[in-house]
């Protein structure tokens, strides 16, 4: 089981990865998965993930207390929203739009009702 979560842990990583660059892929959750993955697979690659600038902080922060900072629950819920006006101004047809907005505020909702860091 151990190599299936490695496997995972670098599928979720690279998923991450991806999220940064683009817009509409979530970065941070792929992050902390990969970190939940290697916590079972490869304590090294754990601790690495644990140790970085960039996502550390929010893989703790989530790991210790399943919350989520101010700043990133702000920049996720401006993200949404611009995902959104995007969708409207590229004239994407309004049942697409409806079926985005009820999806983005689920996700805004489960964001904004976790603890803040």
């Amino acid at each position: 089981m151990r190599i299936v979560f490695l496997i995972l842990g670098f599928i979720s990583l690279g998923l991450g990865g991806l999220g940064v660059v683009l817009p509409l892929l979530p970065a941070t959750p792929f992050i902390i998965l990969a970190a939940f993955f290697f916590a079972r697979s490869s304590p090294a690659l754990h601790d690495r993930l644990l140790q970085s600038r960039t996502f550390g902080k929010a893989i703790r922060d989530w790991r210790d207390k399943r919350a989520i900072s101010r700043k990133g629950k702000i920049a996720a819920v401006i993200a949404m929203a611009l995902t959104l006006v995007l969708s409207l101004v590229l004239g994407t047809d309004l049942r697409i739009v409806a079926i985005q907005a009820l999806a983005l505020c689920g996700a805004a909702t489960f964001i904004l009702t976790r603890n803040t860091a």
